[in-house]
């Protein structure tokens, strides 16, 4: 029986070692037993480049690279962690993939997302994004000195808290004309994205919305499916 199963915002870090030891023992626990496993986006809290990155998280690189040899592992850049790149790729046997995915299975369509571009009334969020992720700045960042990285990335993070502590909920939720607009390319299939960290089901008259929650240190979440139906995994310390 074909088994997938998708997760979104881990936002791993390197001292919360909690929640890198459940999303580990998600891997061999229970990632090990399905066919592919799906991440879409926000793996890394903070992702300053392979170069640095990969030497901080090599028990991740690792676990990863050991579960590729059972399931096929799909990763989806967020906006904490799209400077993963292809050593990442290379070290973790995982493939990336771009936004947005369309899952096959054999009863149903599923387009996969991180979400963060559904959120469209958040203006100066997508602002800041289009000038972050652009291939130029992305080339400059990956060039700078380690300290100035690091520097950098430590005041955008205090930036983007104190931005969200004067936006209201609706403005950091995805806007639906947008999400309407999105799915009208793809009839009949549904959407599953991550991002707003607010675990959901969406049902409407032409698909389903699925909303994946974020992790926290003892808790995760996941979706799985198989060739019959859609279920909701929790993922505890004590994974069943």
């Amino acid at each position: 029986m074909s088994q997938t199963l998708i997760i979104a915002d881990l936002h791993l870090t390197v001292n919360k070692m909690e929640k890198t030891h459940l999303f580990i023992k998600f891997c061999q626990e229970h990632a090990v037993i399905a066919d592919q496993l799906f991440i879409l986006g926000d793996l890394f809290n903070t992702w300053l480049g392979d170069d640095l990155s990969i030497n901080y998280y090599q028990k991740v690189i690792l676990t990863l690279k050991k579960l590729s040899l059972k399931t096929k592992i799909f990763i989806m850049t967020g906006n904490r962690d799209f400077l993963l790149g292809n050593n990442f790729a290379k070290q973790t046997n995982c493939i990336l993939i771009h936004t947005p995915y369309l899952l096959k299975t054999s009863k149903q369509k599923y387009l996969l997302t991180h979400g963060d571009e559904l959120c469209s009334d958040d203006k100066k969020y997508q602002r800041l994004k289009s000038v972050l992720q652009h291939p130029i700045t992305k080339f400059v960042f990956l060039h700078l000195k380690t300290k100035l990285r690091i520097k950098i990335s430590e005041q955008l993070r205090q930036n983007s808290i104190k931005a969200q502590q004067s936006k209201s909920l609706k403005v950091m939720d995805v806007n639906m004309t947008s999400v309407n607009q999105l799915m009208q390319k793809y009839p009949g299939v549904n959407l599953i994205h991550g991002h707003t960290h607010r675990l959901d089901t969406h049902i409407n008259n032409k698909f389903t919305r699925y909303v994946l929650g974020d992790w926290s240190n003892n808790q995760g979440n996941a979706i799985k499916i198989n060739h019959q139906q859609l279920n909701r995994l929790k993922i505890s310390t004590t994974i069943n």
